[in-house]
């Protein structure tokens, strides 16, 4: 089990820099998730640590070994990709030791270390199968078995569960998850789902354009984003963002409709702010000054997407079976103690 360790890391195509200066530790035995929206850079910097991308600046480290160079075969990694790439004419058996036999491993010991790998993962009925004979997870559970059996220092996922539905999304969210606890391995995982981050993840890496722009465990990210991009990206539903301007008893915001009182501001706020609400921080009152426009009715809760008359829209977690209808006018309270500041022309948090 080994961390790995990335130096003001570069990645550039031509003339084109699309990684710039990342630093990052992951920690032996973490669970790190890259996050971010597409074309962010997070695969790429994935298949760097890999060694499928060359590295134009920089150094990555994996455990103590400078690897920056190093073969892909040298770097002691394992890779899961979107596509799960097994062989049609092979089974889940055969699959999961080929790297092993194309390496020369003796079969007595390919055959132990299929069948741990294949114990963890839940898969000993399926081993005389056929890739076509399985479903989408469980050929998803054959390609994790395949980088398991290879016995690596660090495991790489790339996206593996995009090709899933919904329901196998949660199931594979949660093989994996265990499967992390059962070995105690380094795991980094690229994912595009916020979501899968939050729930599956030590530590969370949100990256735009090829920068970080935050790291930490994920309930902190929730809440203390460092600024308005990350603050917009975790959480489901996402933060109300808001223009507002600062004012002497708190702070105009006219989605809302008026003034949110707060005792006290810190001295250095701005003129001109972003305010940022979670859904849940805001509650619906008797009034006339916003339009439901849709109700997401989930049961025991309820999202309320609503409006003002040329303002933007507002979403509201509500509790509770009663639903607000499209086209109902209703109130709006926000809690003031909730409020998050940030600065509208850098984006940076105010504290």
């Amino acid at each position: 089990m080994s961390g790995v360790a990335l130096s003001n890391v570069i990645k550039k195509y031509g003339e084109t820099q699309v990684i710039h200066g990342v630093e990052l530790a992951v920690e032996p035995g973490e669970f790190c998730v890259f996050v971010g929206p597409s074309g962010c850079g997070k695969s790429t910097l994935l298949r760097m640590i890999a060694g499928l991308e060359e590295t134009t600046g920089g150094q990555i480290s994996i455990g103590a070994r400078d690897v920056t160079k190093a073969d892909p075969s040298q770097r002691g990694v394992a890779m899961v990709f979107q596509t799960y790439a097994l062989y049609p004419h092979m089974t889940v058996a055969e699959n999961m030791g080929f790297g092993l036999k194309m390496n020369g491993h003796p079969k007595a010991e390919i055959t132990e270390k299929v069948g741990r790998a294949s114990d963890i993962l839940r898969l000993n009925e399926y081993l005389t199968r056929k890739p076509k004979a399985l479903s989408g997870g469980q050929r998803q559970r054959v390609a994790i078995g395949r980088a398991i059996v290879r016995g690596p220092e660090v495991f790489l996922f790339d996206e593996p569960l995009s090709n899933l539905d919904a329901e196998l999304r949660v199931e594979m969210r949660v093989e994996i998850a265990r499967l992390h606890r059962e070995l105690g391995a380094t795991m980094i995982y690229v994912t595009h789902d916020q979501v899968e981050a939050m729930t599956l993840a030590d530590k969370i890496v949100v990256l735009r354009a090829g920068r970080v722009e935050q790291v930490g465990a994920p309930l902190d990210l929730y809440r203390d984003p460092d600024n308005l991009f990350v603050a917009g990206f975790i959480g489901s539903p996402a933060m109300n963002l808001l223009p507002a301007t600062r004012v002497k008893d708190g702070v105009n915001v006219p989605a809302l409709g008026g003034i949110i009182t707060a005792e006290q501001l810190p001295g250095h706020t701005p003129d001109k702010l972003v305010i940022g609400l979670r859904p849940q921080d805001i509650a619906i009152t008797e009034g006339d000054s916003h339009t439901v426009e849709m109700t997401e009715a989930l049961g025991g809760v309820s999202f309320i997407h609503c409006a003002a008359p040329g303002q933007q829209k507002l979403v509201i977690e509500a509790r509770g079976t009663h639903v607000e209808r499209p086209g109902a006018k209703v109130g709006l309270r926000a809690d003031a103690d909730a409020l998050y500041l940030f600065n509208a022309d850098s984006g940076l948090r105010i504290r």
